[in-house]
């Protein structure tokens, strides 16, 4: 009898703990959902999983536009295959997820990749991809890119950091590195000119990035009213948030595709 007072009262503080701090979440204006497990055939436990929600919004950010300087694309930026990553896609591959040396110029004005972050640093790397050839003949994907082991880099994140334009030494106007060529929820593309296309200078893709929404109804004002405007972003300006433990990231020379794990080019200082 003794033993089973002892278990209901064991019981009885267990419950009340657990109580105790539904309530306390709820109170720090979290969400809370439940998971399951079994703890025998017949026993069920329920314990709180929280889920924080994070704003994507860059406090006290303001955002310039800036006259391109070439025509605007011929083909709606959302759909366009050089502009919106997306419509290419990309695959995972087993590329060496570590900085690589490779012979050839150095141009010392390249964007440099550890900018990307509010405190530059060089990330751990933690996946690889090969992004799709564009069959412009059948406006369709065609095989993967193979011209380097990856040309697309996964960098792993701390939930909720500010994500930031990589610093350059081009200044296409009003001291601002880029222009942008797409913005949305969750990719935004960046053009080291004012051109709206890729064929000349670097461009970044950023994928699985929240971008701030004061930015993306910037973006898509100017979109609608024809682009012959489109924001422009200082280099290291802040323009996102990450919700998630990686970006993926490709950059593209006057079009190419390359390998964003090059040393001498987008990582000089490591």
């Amino acid at each position: 009898m003794k033993k089973k007072n002892k278990l209901f009262i064991i019981t009885a503080l267990v419950m009340s703990g657990l109580g105790a701090l539904v309530v306390a979440l709820a109170n720090m204006g979290t969400q809370t959902t439940y998971a399951q497990r079994t703890g025998g055939s017949n026993e069920m436990m329920y314990l709180p999983l929280v889920v924080k929600d994070v704003s994507c919004t860059i406090p006290n950010a303001s955002y310039d536009q800036i006259p391109i300087a070439s025509e605007p694309s011929n083909i709606p930026a959302a759909q366009h295959p050089d502009i919106n990553l997306a419509i290419r896609g990309y695959e995972p591959t087993t590329a060496a997820l570590t900085l690589v040396n490779y012979a050839g110029n150095v141009d010392p004005n390249a964007p440099q990749l550890d900018t990307l972050f509010a405190t530059p640093r060089l990330p751990d790397f933690s996946s690889a991809y090969q992004i799709y050839r564009w069959d412009w003949a059948c406006g369709c994907r065609g095989e993967l890119m193979d011209s380097w082991d990856t040309n697309l880099l996964g960098m792993k994140t701390n939930p909720g950091e500010t994500i930031h334009v990589p610093d350059s030494g081009y200044d296409i106007g009003g001291n601002h590195d880029v222009m942008v060529l797409y913005a949305a929820e969750n990719r935004i593309t960046l053009k080291y000119t004012r051109e709206d296309n890729v064929v000349g200078g670097y461009t970044i893709h950023i994928e699985d990035v929240c971008v701030d929404p004061q930015l993306i109804s910037l973006y898509n004002t100017l979109n609608a009213a024809g682009r012959s405007q489109l924001p422009a972003l200082e280099g290291h300006q802040a323009f996102g948030r990450t919700l998630g433990n990686e970006i993926k990231v490709s950059v593209r020379d006057a079009g190419n595709f390359l390998d964003a794990r090059s040393r001498k080019d987008w990582w000089q200082d490591y």
